[in-house]
């Protein structure tokens, strides 16, 4: 059994009272930024690792190997520092989808409550959310030494397992109590949603997955083109 999620800023309890406030959960990696963050992690690390661990990540995301498997390998091979992090986090703002921002605006002003879901990584995720106003961030913890060494992650976040974002769905619609809720992704990971969610979109702009594409209940191009779809 999986602990309770970590609480974001702004939360006081785990059961709020209902808003009947739809919610939007956008994945973050290919999505609201171009970058795949664990691949930005491996680039510093070197041209024949970020090889490696870019393979590993396109794999996973396309369904052909499980999440479990290649998540801690991925970060034994990275060992990743605290200052890494610091700059796959500026890394994440630069490289943030163009119509994201505005996208985001318009759908809190519509009364969407806005979240982000990943198998990234919360330090690293949480500048970008900052940047585009998104309060709630659910992604694993990167665990540091006092000289900002590596020394592990959160294995009992959900998303670091195939079948894991569903689990964080359920607990925010318990937490959150929305009207609906609708799912924004480009990977299998995301897809794995739609038992848990009213409306599973698929995004296509970064990296177009045939699955994805085949079993989704739409397919955008551009994160602009959900206010409209939303509001129908």
């Amino acid at each position: 059994m999986f602990s309770p999620l970590p609480q974001p800023p702004g939360f006081g309890a785990v059961r709020a009272v209902s808003t009947s406030r739809p919610l939007i959960v956008f994945d973050c990696d290919s999505t609201l930024s171009s970058i795949e963050g664990v691949d930005e992690l491996a680039r510093v690390r070197g041209p024949e690792l970020f090889a490696q661990v870019e393979a590993m990540t396109h794999e996973a995301m396309d369904g052909k190997i499980s999440v479990e498997s290649v998540f801690g390998q991925r970060l034994e091979i990275i060992r990743p520092r605290a200052q890494d992090v610091d700059a796959v986090g500026q890394l994440y703002t630069e490289t943030a989808d163009p119509p994201a921002a505005a996208t985001i605006r318009t759908l809190i002003q519509q009364g969407w409550q806005v979240a982000i879901l990943s198998g990234g990584f919360r330090q690293c995720i949480r500048p970008l959310a900052e940047q585009l106003g998104i309060e709630t961030v659910e992604a694993v913890d990167l665990f540091f030494d006092e000289a900002g060494e590596y020394r592990g992650f959160d294995q009992d976040y959900p998303t670091t397992r195939s079948g894991g974002k569903p689990i964080v769905i359920r607990q925010l619609r318990e937490r959150l109590n929305p009207s609906q809720s609708v799912m924004v992704g480009d990977g299998v990971s995301d897809l794995e949603t739609m038992p848990v969610v009213d409306r599973f979109i698929g995004f296509g702009g970064y990296v177009a997955r045939e699955r994805v594409r085949r079993e989704a209940d739409l397919m955008v191009k551009e994160l602009a083109e959900l206010p409209a779809l939303l509001a129908e």
